[in-house]
């Protein structure tokens, strides 16, 4: 392997239930009532926009205009409250010695407020590509294939670090190798060439 592109939320921050956590209060704010870890369960990985089309037809309503930017304040505060890097995140990146990059579906302010609240952002500086800005969300494998043209490697010397069905998805799309990180779950992903509990699993697997 060549290139690891890692996905950010709830690969390596523990940020999928705060995200949650967040929409549950801002339903709560219009009166809605749902639950952060239903939520969390439903729409791992998701865009936030195909939530909100999901969330607007379940409960037969219409967001308005400021919803999705009060979200978001709401989720940048649970951060900074809460959110810690993923177990084991740490020495996984740094037993690294070839080249790694993140692709999320979150826009980059929210994964560069991520890394830094965590302390993760040393390790990644500009190797960071959005779907957003590229206009692509997992499952196409658009962003992977973004992220592997602009680091210069070819797919299919491109291991994927998901936590999502659609990620891994999106990598067998892509023509990549993926590793399937689902630390609830012993069901094994057909798609995944490796399925992990923990991070440390990882150590001396990605080369």
């Amino acid at each position: 392997m060549k290139l690891i592109i890692f996905d950010c939320d709830g690969t390596l921050v523990d940020s999928e239930f705060l995200c949650n956590l967040a929409m549950q209060q801002q339903l709560a704010a219009m009166g809605f009532q749902v639950d952060a870890q239903q939520l969390t369960d439903e729409y791992r990985g998701v865009s936030l926009s195909a939530i909100m089309s999901s969330l607007e037809s379940k409960l037969n309503t219409v967001f308005p205009l400021q919803f999705e930017t009060e979200y978001r304040a709401k989720v940048e505060a649970l951060f900074d409250q809460h959110l810690k890097p993923i177990a084991g995140v740490v020495e996984l990146i740094e037993s690294l010695t070839i080249p790694f990059c993140i692709a999320s579906s979150g826009p980059r302010k929210k994964i560069q407020h991520a890394l830094a609240v965590t302390g993760l952002d040393k390790y990644f500086k500009d190797a960071i590509f959005s779907a957003h800005e590229v206009g692509v969300w997992k499952p196409d494998p658009g962003l992977f294939l973004h992220a592997a043209k602009t680091m210069q490697v070819d797919p299919k010397d491109c291991y994927v670090v998901e936590d999502s069905i659609v990620g891994v998805q999106a990598a067998h799309r892509a023509n990549m190798r993926c590793v399937y990180y689902a630390p609830e779950t012993t069901e094994k992903n057909p798609l995944a060439t490796l399925q992990v509990r923990h991070m440390s699993e990882l150590k001396g697997q990605l080369v």
